[in-house]
């Protein structure tokens, strides 16, 4: 099996919209990386949360491996690529799944026959077992407007 090399950051900086991040990576790409939720939901982003003077004093950490504001305050470059992966419609996180489904009172099993799916596969991605495939991330969209 093939090495999986995770992506590096090249540069970064904070975009004009507030919490979210402009990141450059080594292959070439750039993306706009909305961290908020991540923000508001940890106790050692509160710092950031009260000042976008210091938000915006992001820069990339050592190897390009993550993005820090300070020694106790960084984000890993593997967290920022899967937010940026799912924020682009690229693929789909396991709790926005989960709650898809919720949303649509469906039961696994009718989530899984909407879907084509075996239930088995539905819960392995719901449950973050299997990284959910982009068509099964476009369906879910699909399925939301009906």
């Amino acid at each position: 099996m093939p090495k999986i090399v995770s992506p590096r950051i090249v540069e970064v900086g904070a975009d004009e919209k507030p919490f979210t991040l402009r990141i450059r990576w080594d292959r070439a790409d750039e993306s706009r990386v909305d961290v908020s939720a991540l923000i508001d939901k940890f106790k050692l982003f509160a710092p950031l949360r009260l000042s976008q003077e210091l938000f915006a004093s992001v820069r990339v950490g050592e190897h390009g491996t993550d993005v820090v504001w300070s020694d106790e305050i960084d984000i890993a470059a593997d967290t920022l690529w899967r937010l940026s992966r799912e924020q682009s419609g690229a693929s789909m996180s396991a709790e926005a799944f989960k709650l898809w489904r919720e949303r649509k009172a469906y039961t696994q099993e009718a989530a899984a026959r909407a879907l084509g799916l075996s239930r088995r596969t539905l819960a392995y991605y719901e449950h973050g077992m299997k990284p959910i495939p982009r068509v099964v991330a476009l369906a879910t969209r699909a399925l939301e407007l009906t």
